[in-house]
């Protein structure tokens, strides 16, 4: 299938990309990697009349790493964010997750920004960033503002950003130290999208675990977060209860069944998964712990 008709716009910065968002509003589409957008125009589930290149405005392909976030470029493909070994060393999260987005082929071409800009619940970068509680860094004809993850993800495919705005960049918060992620979801074939996932994230203090949060990829209609803390409690690693944490996110999740799976085979299996990615963090968590004493 082909796309209906549209007006091609290529701006050469951010500025002539908002004047033209600004122009054309609720008729423009942005393309940056194209890798969710492209399927769906030829498909002709959206109809533009207007399609925004940005790939030529400089500047939007950069990571850079800092003492509270992981800041990400528009630009910049999901395998250039997979291979950065300084980005993975401040937030091993993003690399946890970066590996289950679709195929090696599309993750050369499809942006973490756009992934995050799309908010498709069975996303996984949406999912990091509101565990990482992120912020989206938007430019529009009002000038920049920055929105947090938790009042961006407004539904499925919904967010709090206008029609005449760019997303310019994302931020990652670096999580803080001893704590373990983990980034787990099962799919039909490798590389669809997962029936089910689950970001992890544990925190471990003084031998005890003093905070462990999830957010989910699959089963809410937008990224949410569960703190399953008070579940688990003050306690060493080895004696979590993650059985009781993977319960309370059952009663957290609101999934829907479709062709692939059931309401009640979501549940059952994000339940699962949590309960393997709490453990494979506090693992971590304690792993990096260790670590740090010896070289103390």
């Amino acid at each position: 299938m082909k796309p209906a008709p549209f007006a091609y716009h290529a701006p050469r910065s951010v500025a002539e990309a908002v004047a033209v968002l600004t122009e054309v509003g609720h008729d423009g589409k942005v393309l940056a990697g194209g890798q969710s957008l492209i399927p769906i125009l030829n498909m002709r589930l959206a109809r533009p009349g207007h399609l925004v290149d940005v790939n030529r405005v400089a500047g939007l392909d950069t990571i850079d790493v800092g003492g509270e976030a992981v800041r990400v470029g528009a630009l910049v493909r999901h395998a250039g964010l997979e291979r950065s070994d300084e980005a993975y060393a401040a937030l091993p999260l993003l690399r946890q997750a970066l590996v289950h987005v679709a195929h090696p082929a599309i993750r050369n071409r499809g942006t973490t920004v756009g992934s995050v800009a799309h908010a498709d619940p069975a996303g996984e970068l949406p999912a990091v960033l509101a565990l990482t509680e992120g912020v989206i860094e938007a430019v529009g004809p009002r000038g920049p503002r920055e929105i947090p993850a938790a009042g961006f993800f407004r539904g499925p495919l919904e967010t709090a950003l206008a029609p005449d705005e760019l997303v310019t960049a994302v931020r990652f918060g670096r999580l803080p130290a001893g704590t373990g992620t983990a980034f787990l979801e099962s799919s039909r074939r490798r590389g669809d999208y997962a029936v089910a996932g689950v970001a992890a994230a544990v925190t471990v203090r003084d031998g005890v675990i003093v905070a462990a949060r999830a957010s989910f990829v699959s089963v809410t209609d937008a990224p949410a977060v569960l703190d399953v803390g008070p579940v688990v409690g003050r306690v060493p690693p080895v004696a979590a209860d993650w059985t009781a944490a993977a319960e309370a996110v059952r009663a957290f999740v609101a999934p829907e069944g479709d062709i692939h799976a059931s309401a009640d085979y979501r549940r059952m299996l994000v339940g699962e998964l949590s309960r393997r990615a709490f453990g494979e963090a506090a693992d971590r968590a304690t792993a990096a712990a260790q670590a740090a004493r010896a070289m103390a």
